[in-house]
């Protein structure tokens, strides 16, 4: 996938997933959206949406494991989101270790509330912040992906 261009990056959970848009040309990625998570699976009118509008390059999917690096069960979730996503919009998707991006997007909406850009309400966002993070670090690291499989 290449680097010089837009990427949709998101953060799978068995509730919500945060969905966030970042390029290597900007600084670093932003938060977009939490997606709802429904018996039947994700809302995709949302996230066709979100692509329309973004028209992303490729796309960036947390890969969620343990902090050993073993699975877990959301992390079958997340591959078949992925895959999913590949199948739709047929553009390349990679896998980005998450491990302790949820702690890292926690710390900076606490930084931001302290300094007064956010509020207790905005903490709905916090799953689309953990997706800026793992579009941050794969920008850092595109050699540390996992190819889609």
């Amino acid at each position: 996938m290449k680097l010089d261009g837009t990427v949709l990056g998101f953060d799978v959970g068995s509730r919500r997933i945060g969905v966030a848009v970042g390029s290597a040309f900007g600084t670093g990625a932003r938060a977009l959206a939490v997606i709802d998570v429904h018996g039947h699976g994700p809302d995709w009118p949302a996230i066709d949406r979100l692509h329309a509008e973004w028209k992303p390059d490729g796309m960036v999917v947390g890969d969620p494991m343990t902090l050993e690096g073993g699975d877990q069960p959301i992390r079958k979730r997340a591959h078949a989101f992925a895959r999913e996503l590949r199948t739709r919009y047929q553009l390349p998707v990679v896998l980005v270790d998450e491990r302790t991006s949820s702690f890292e997007a926690a710390e900076r909406f606490a930084l931001d509330r302290a300094e007064g850009r956010k509020r207790r309400r905005d903490a709905a966002a916090l799953d689309a912040v953990a997706a800026a993070v793992i579009i941050e670090r794969w920008l850092a690291a595109p050699q540390d992906a996992t190819q889609l499989t």
